[in-house]
Formats: structure tokens, C-alpha cells, sequence
């Protein structure tokens, strides 16, 4: 780490400063020298520096002035007075002030060498601390995946074991289980977790719009690119990449991704040069991948580079036990971002929504609470707050198809919206691609 330390010494005697920088030097640290405190305030204002070794005695700003500034100005760096033996009392009074310790003049090469290991030791420990807070900060995107059903106890497990590693993971599910939530978690418990999360959702964006978002471009690189873009995997560089909708883009975006996991390189549109990356590659899918290379749509050869590791998010369905604490939780989540007071639910509409089949899962889930504490006027949620709680949807009534089930739920929706695709969108947790698609695969038209 020595060669990283950066040491500003500052000391008007220019044989000091001189005799300071040679011996620091030998032991591998980067150096600069300031003649006065107003030239090392300006140098600390220009750069960043770990320790300043700082004369306490010095015409104009003496060191107690300085520190003070430092103090504002660089409260990082570990500042070590030097001062007389006639001054200590002073150096103790500026230790007092924030200084991490000093050295009396005359001193030996030893002696500075022994305080700035020991400084350098300190700033390991301090850095050491800031980095378990910020990963356990970062453990908290745990708390966001809710649930106790043996379904969910095995996903925090699979969780705890992959999230350390590098691997690209494939993660599916139907829309609405928290594929994006699970993708978090896992970047911000690796050691990634200090560098960007660029999500993509793939499915959003067409063919032409989606290569570009994805690699950049430079500048004329088409009609519009008036000057040069980075691409979202650039900018996860040293991070991850999360891939929504994956099993949505096109035969050619499919080559240029796999070109990209093989050889770790990109090039913009337009760049005849090609720039090396360093990305984590989650993706998810609520498609059978398996299914469309089967219908030769989607490349077997980058299903097998995303599907290093797999993890599949059970649908609300099956596991019922955990409905009530997620109630529980967007309550809380809710009551709180209205300002309002907490409010209970009553165990008829509880066992509405237990038995309820969720087509749209935690996400649908998340927004029926939402819509009941909009709309209800009690502290408690009642039946009648709830969409299916006025007898227009009877658990006999319910399609035994996920399928249909799934088909009803939309249309019930989208007559609800009077077909408003970008509202019908919202009330489903889903994009507005997305639910085109599924227009299209159930057959659904206005005039049904």
C-alpha cells in the first residue's frame, strides 16, 4: 500500500523540506513539497493526499491555521505536526485540534519512518472499517427479498453462496417475482458491490435502440449521434450488468453479448477500436429459454455462458405462508412514504388476499396494498378496499389455468384503464413491451 501513500510535506526551511522528500522517497511514497500554508492549501485543494507532514512554526499561516483548513478542506488525511522541542505544548494542543501526532525537530530517518508506517497502519484499519460498514449497509438489500417459506429460506441460501462469486447468473421467473430485487442483492453482497448496478431492460427498446444503449456509439456514428455516448455495459465497467427480458433480444444483439462474455471487449457503433471491460453479467427471464432454442430463437451457446448459475424465484402462489409479512412489510413501506399512521388488515380481507392467485405476483401483490391504503378511510384494510373484495372476482369463478388466469387478470385490467396501455402497464408492474407481447399471445383485442 506504501507506494499509493501520497505525503505533502510543508515546512518553510527549504533544506527540511528537501531532506524530508529524499528520505520518503527511498521508502516508496509519493511526495510534494509546500513552502507556506497558502501553498499547501492550495495543493490539497488540487489533489487528494493521505498524510501531511505540517510545520507548526511558519511565517503568515502558522500550522495551527492550516490544520484548521485541512480539517474542512481534507478531513481524510492524517496530519502530523513537526515543531521545536520548545514548542511541544503547542503540538499537543494541535493533536487536540484533529492532528494524528507529531515529530520533534531534530529527528532521524527512523523515527519518520516508524510514524508514517504507523500512519499508514491506521489508514488501513480506517478503511478497513469504512468497507464492512458500507458491506454491511449493502447486506441490507437482503431485507428487501421478504419471505419465510421453505422456498424463500432456500433462496437466501443459494444467495449467501453466489453472491461472492464472479459468475454470470441466469435468473427466471414470472413477472412481478423480484427478479431485479434478487439481482441487486447479489451484486451488493459481492465485491462489486463499490461499482455501478446498470440495469437493461431488454424487452423495452427496439432491435436498432437497444445495440446502441447497450455498446455506445461515437459521435456521426448515425443519423443523430451528435456526439459520442457510452454504452451501459461501459459504464458497469467494474460492476455488474443486469440483463432484464433477456430472452427478448434479436438473433445479432445475441451474437455481439456472446462476443462480449467470451472475449470481455466491446466496440461502439461507429469505433473501429475496441475497449476492454471488466463486467459481472446477471440476467434474468420469464421466458423458457430452453424452449426458444428448441425454436431455434434464442442461441444454445449463450444460454449455457448466462446459465453458469441458476436461480428460479417461486411464483406468490406457491408459497402462500409468506403473503401475510409481505402485507405486513408494504404496509409499513406504504403508511410510512404517506405520512399516515400505521393501519391494520382485517382477517376477511387477509383471506382474500391468501387466497387470491397472484398472476402478477409479490409486484401485483405490492400494489393491491397500495391501491387499499389510498382508497380506505379506516385503520383497518377492509374487504371492500380490495379489487376482488366486492364479489366481482369469486375464488369459484377463477380459471384453473395459470394461463388464464393470467389472461383474465389483464383483460380485467385493461377494461378497468378503458384499454390505456401505459396505465394498464403500470397497475400490472409491467412494461408497456411486455404487455404487448402478452396482447398478442393471448389474442387480446379492444374489440373482444
Amino acid at each position: 500500500m506504501s507506494k499509493k501513500i501520497r505525503i505533502l510535506v510543508v515546512d518553510d526551511e527549504h533544506a527540511m523540506r528537501e531532506c524530508l522528500r529524499d528520505w520518503l522517497k527511498e521508502d516508496g511514497y509519493e511526495v510534494g513539497l509546500a513552502a507556506n500554508g497558502l501553498e499547501a492549501i492550495a495543493m490539497v485543494k488540487d489533489q487528494s493526499w493521505h498524510v501531511v507532514l505540517l510545520d507548526l512554526k511558519m511565517p503568515g499561516m502558522d500550522g495551527l491555521q492550516v490544520l484548521a483548513e485541512l480539517r474542512q478542506l481534507a478531513p481524510d488525511a492524517v496530519v502530523v505536526m513537526m515543531t521545536a522541542y520548545a514548542s511541544v505544548d503547542t503540538a499537543v494542543q494541535a493533536m487536540k485540534n484533529g492532528a494524528f501526532d507529531y515529530l520533534v525537530k531534530p529527528f532521524d530517518p527512523d523515527e519518520v519512518e516508524l510514524l508514517i508506517k504507523k500512519v499508514v497502519s491506521h489508514q488501513e484499519l480506517m478503511l478497513e472499517n469504512i468497507l464492512l460498514r458500507r458491506r454491511l449497509e449493502e447486506r441490507e438489500e437482503f431485507d428487501e427479498i421478504i419471505g419465510q417459506s421453505q422456498p424463500m429460506l432456500n433462496l437466501f441460501e443459494t444467495l449467501s453462496r453466489v453472491s461472492p462469486a464472479d459468475s454470470t447468473v441466469l435468473i427466471t421467473g414470472e413477472s412481478g417475482t423480484g427478479k431485479e430485487i434478487v439481482a441487486r442483492a447479489i451484486h451488493g453482497n459481492s465485491p462489486r458491490c463499490y461499482y455501478p448496478f446498470i440495469t437493461v431492460s431488454c424487452g423495452a427498446l427496439p432491435d436498432s435502440l437497444l445495440e446502441s444503449e447497450l455498446f455506445g456509439h461515437e459521435k456521426g456514428a448515425f443519423t443523430g449521434a451528435d456526439q459520442s455516448r457510452k454504452g451501459r455495459i461501459e459504464m458497469a465497467n467494474g460492476g455488474t450488468l443486469f440483463l432484464d427480458e433477456i430472452g427478448e433480444i434479436s438473433a445479432k444483439t445475441q451474437v455481439d453479448l456472446l462476443r462480449v462474455l467470451q472475449e470481455k471487449k466491446i466496440q461502439r457503433l461507429g469505433s473501429e477500436g475496441e475497449i476492454p471491460i471488466d463486467v459481472r453479467i446477471l440476467a434474468a427471464t420469464n421466458r423458457d429459454l430452453l424452449k426458444a432454442i428448441g425454436e431455434k430463437r434464442f442461441r444454445e451457446d449463450l444460454y449455457y455462458r448466462l446459465n453458469v448459475i441458476s436461480i428460479h424465484l417461486p411464483p406468490l402462489r406457491e408459497r402462500q405462508e409468506d403473503i401475510p409479512i409481505l402485507v405486513e412489510h408494504f404496509i409499513r413501506k406504504f403508511c410510512l412514504e404517506m405520512n399516515r399512521e400505521p393501519v391494520k388488515i382485517s382477517p376477511e380481507a387477509m383471506r382474500l388476499l391468501t387466497k387470491y392467485h397472484w398472476p402478477g405476483n409479490v409486484r401485483e401483490l405490492e400494489n393491491v396494498v397500495e391501491r387499499a391504503l389510498v382508497i380506505g378511510t379506516g385503520t383497518f384494510i377492509a374487504p371492500g378496499d380490495l379489487p376482488f373484495g366486492h364479489g366481482e372476482m369469486r375464488e369459484e369463478d377463477l380459471p384453473e389455468s395459470i394461463q388464464d388466469m393470467e389472461r383474465l387478470h389483464i383483460k380485467r385490467i385493461l377494461n378497468k384503464t378503458e384499454w390505456n396501455i401505459s396505465q394498464s402497464a403500470r397497475r400490472l408492474g409491467i412494461d408497456r413491451q411486455t404487455l404487448y407481447n402478452k396482447l398478442q399471445k393471448y389474442g387480446l383485442s379492444r374489440d373482444d
